[in-house]
């Protein structure tokens, strides 16, 4: 009687789909068969089986080939897992650890997606999105020619899009703030600080949707501010904000903002006849 072999992936397959299997693994003492195991979680979408696998095994392959997967999987299931914060720990620690692996690309692009993936909205604090800008940038610079360049390029943009957001909402919050001196605690108006703003804001990102906003932002600051100022001041402001209505019209003559700025002009000109 012929006594038939069993693959090693048919276990595999038979391990993971029975009642319990991943318990049994774990208490296996055979590294390669846990991460065959592991792999085999992954494929069926079990990342966080996957995970416990990998980290267990991780150690001892560490600088083999199967060492440099092991981390890069086990970046990838954080990531399908949405652990985010992790997922870019793994990924740069793949990159930094295995720097001409087979993943290395990946690696450093998804270090730069889960770090996308992590920003949060522009109300709050945007240190990530500036390390994601870096990160996609950095990742360009080695990959100009990736499969994944484009879809870099176009997550920088959004990126941008959202530092440009918090810019905005800065000035705008400076603007209506207003003659409010509570948080000006070195001096200064908050006229001024939404002028400086919106000023970077449109030096930062010169190609920002928001640019138009921005614009509008100064010409109403720049006059608010002025009508403030003592009487050594008042003229040469109220000049300034009169140049910055012609610059503006200028530049946006078709603007959704024509309106307010001819009333801001328009008080402007009456202030100084007066």
């Amino acid at each position: 009687m012929k006594v038939s072999i069993v693959p090693i992936l048919a276990i595999l397959i038979l391990s993971l789909t029975s009642c319990g299997g991943i318990n049994r693994v774990m208490k296996s003492t055979n590294q390669d068969y846990k991460y065959e195991c592991a792999k085999e979680y992954y494929m069926k979408g079990k990342y966080e089986n996957a995970s416990l696998l990998l980290n267990d095994v991780l150690a001892g392959m560490k600088g083999s080939e199967k060492g440099d997967e092991s981390l890069f999987l086990l970046g990838m299931c954080k990531y399908y897992s949405g652990d985010m914060v992790l997922a870019n720990d793994y990924f740069k620690k793949y990159y930094q650890t295995y720097t001409t692996g087979s993943h290395v690309e990946e690696a450093y692009f998804y270090s730069g997606k889960a770090l996308y993936l992590s920003t949060a909205n522009p109300h709050l604090d945007q240190t990530d999105t500036y390390l994601a800008v870096t990160e996609f940038q950095n990742f360009l610079e080695a990959y100009p020619k990736s499969k994944y360049a484009s879809k870099a390029r176009d997550l920088i943009f959004e990126l941008q899009d959202k530092l440009v957001e918090k810019e905005y909402l800065s000035a705008c919050l400076y603007y209506n703030l207003g003659d409010y001196f509570g948080n000006c605690t070195m001096g200064g108006s908050n006229y001024e600080a939404c002028i400086i703003t919106a000023q970077n804001g449109i030096k930062d990102y010169p190609y920002s949707k928001r640019k138009e906003d921005f614009s509008i932002l100064i010409l109403k600051a720049k006059y608010d501010l002025a009508i403030r100022s003592i009487e050594g001041k008042k003229k040469e402001r109220l000049n300034d904000a009169l140049d910055e209505y012609n610059g503006f019209i200028n530049e946006y003559p078709k603007s959704k903002y024509l309106d307010e700025a001819k009333r801001v002009y328009d008080k402007t000109k009456e202030a100084i006849k007066k």
